[in-house]
């Protein structure tokens, strides 16, 4: 009997594996690609949360990868956390998003003064 349940958890927890698998978002992070870092609570201060305070911040360097989950970053020391943060935290950042304001179609100026 026992061997019986044994083997159905097995099955089932195989089958669950291959459906969160499917829905899971693949990002691999080198070390020196600049990404975001989703402030939670559990991780930083509470006063740096509010109702129009941003939920995210960086831009960050990756130092290292320490496994296909989990990214070392070089955070300044006002944080005062642990630099190691799971791939879910993070978010690539794209230096050259063209900017929402303007025709795709215009072509940058830069001025100077």
């Amino acid at each position: 009997m026992h061997v019986q349940v044994h083997k159905r958890i097995i099955k089932q927890n195989e089958q669950y594996k291959r459906w969160v698998d499917k829905h899971r978002k693949r990002v691999v992070f080198k070390e020196g690609d600049l990404v975001w870092i989703h402030q939670r609570r559990e991780r930083f201060p509470a006063d740096r949360f509010g109702k129009l305070k941003p939920r995210a911040d960086g831009p960050f360097k990756v130092l290292q990868r320490i496994n296909g989950n989990a990214c070392k970053i070089e955070m300044p020391g006002e944080y005062n956390v642990s630099g190691t943060f799971n791939v879910s935290d993070l978010s690539p950042y794209y230096d050259d998003e063209a900017d929402s304001r303007t025709n795709g179609m215009m072509q940058r100026v830069k001025v100077q003064f």
